[in-house]
C-alpha cells in the first residue's frame, strides 16, 4: 500500500518548483509601492505632510483590497479568465473544493458517459483524506490542480509567509497523490491580496479564474437559474466554473451540480464544443493571463 501524507507532513516547509518564474509586480503593486516610498519620503521631508501621506497610503490599501476582492481582475498579477486563442472550438468545465466521497464519484461517472475531460480544483486536506478519489480522478483522465491545503475563508488575509505554507503543503500532497505537480492555483473564492502572486511565481503555480460561475454552492437554490448563469453566451475558450465539493442542495435537498452538470454537458454537445483540461489547453511555457 502506498504512503498517504499525513496532516502533520503537510505542513512541511514547501520546495520550491523546479518551473519558479520570475515575479514582476504589476502596475497596481508598483504604484502602491511608489506611493508608499512617496509618502514616506515626504513626512521626512516634511513633518505637517502627514495628513496627506497617510491619505495616499490609505487610498491605495483601499484600491490592492478592492482588486483582491474582484476573483476575475488582473491588477494583482495574471490571471487565467478564458482559454488562450489556441483553443478553437474548446471549453474547460472546472471543479472545485473537492474531492467529495459521496459527490465526487458519481460526478466522475456523468463525465465518462459524456467523454469529458475536466479540471479539478481539490483541496489538500481532503486529498489527503480521500487518496483513492484523488488517484481515480486521475486515472479517468482528468486533471487535479491546487485549490489550497484547508480553503480557509480568511485565506485573501493571509501573509506571506503562511500563503506558502498552505498552498506549498497542498501542492506536496496533490502531487504525490496526483503523480504530477499542479500547474494550476484558484484561491478559496476567488478572493487573494498582492502576496498571492509572487507565493505562485515560487512554485511554479499560474492563477485560473474562469469566464462564467453557476454559483452552485448555494442552499435552496434553484437549477435552472444555475444552468442559465453558465449557459447564457456559452462561447468557446470559455472557462465554467461548478462544484463537485461543499455542494449547494435544490428545495428538494438534490446536489446542485447533479442537476445542473447533465443540462451544461448537452449544451456544451449542442454547441459542437469540445472539454478540454487547463493544462491540455495552456501551453506550459505560456503566461497563464488571458482576457
Amino acid at each position: 500500500m502506498s504512503r498517504t501524507t499525513a496532516p502533520h507532513d503537510m505542513q512541511a516547509k514547501p520546495a520550491i518548483h523546479p518551473n519558479a518564474r520570475p515575479w514582476r509586480p504589476g502596475a497596481l503593486v508598483s504604484g502602491a509601492l511608489a506611493v508608499h516610498a512617496g509618502a514616506a519620503a515626504a513626512v521626512i521631508a516634511t513633518p505637517a505632510a502627514v495628513p496627506w501621506a497617510a491619505g495616499g497610503v490609505i487610498a491605495s490599501h483601499l484600491l490592492l483590497t478592492a482588486a483582491g476582492l474582484w476573483p476575475r481582475s488582473t491588477w494583482l498579477g495574471p490571471n487565467l479568465l478564458a482559454l488562450p486563442p489556441s483553443a478553437q472550438g474548446c471549453v474547460a468545465l472546472t471543479l472545485d473544493d473537492g474531492p467529495d466521497p459521496e459527490l465526487t464519484p458519481r460526478v466522475l461517472d456523468l463525465l465518462d458517459r459524456h467523454q469529458v475531460r475536466a479540471t479539478f480544483f481539490c483541496i489538500g486536506a481532503r486529498a489527503a483524506r480521500h487518496p483513492d478519489l484523488v488517484r481515480e480522478i486521475v486515472r479517468r483522465g482528468h486533471a487535479v490542480e491546487n485549490h489550497s491545503l484547508d480553503h480557509r475563508h480568511h485565506f485573501s488575509l493571509f501573509g506571506p509567509a503562511r500563503l506558502m505554507r498552505d498552498i506549498g503543503a497542498a501542492q506536496q500532497v496533490l502531487t504525490e497523490l496526483g503523480g504530477v505537480a499542479p500547474r494550476f492555483f484558484r484561491a478559496p473564492a476567488g478572493l487573494r491580496n498582492p502576496f498571492l502572486e509572487p507565493v505562485l511565481c515560487r512554485l511554479g503555480l499560474h492563477l485560473a479564474s474562469w469566464t462564467r460561475r453557476g454559483f452552485d454552492t448555494v442552499a435552496g437554490g434553484d437549477a435552472d437559474r444555475v444552468a442559465a448563469r453558465l449557459l447564457r453566451g456559452l462561447a468557446e475558450r470559455d472557462i465554467l466554473l461548478m462544484h463537485d465539493g461543499n455542494p449547494g442542495q435544490d428545495r428538494a435537498g438534490r446536489p446542485l451540480v447533479l442537476e445542473v452538470l447533465p443540462r451544461v454537458l448537452q449544451a456544451i454537445d449542442r454547441a459542437g464544443l469540445r472539454c478540454v483540461t487547463l493544462r491540455d489547453a495552456v501551453p506550459a511555457i505560456a503566461p497563464a493571463v488571458t482576457s
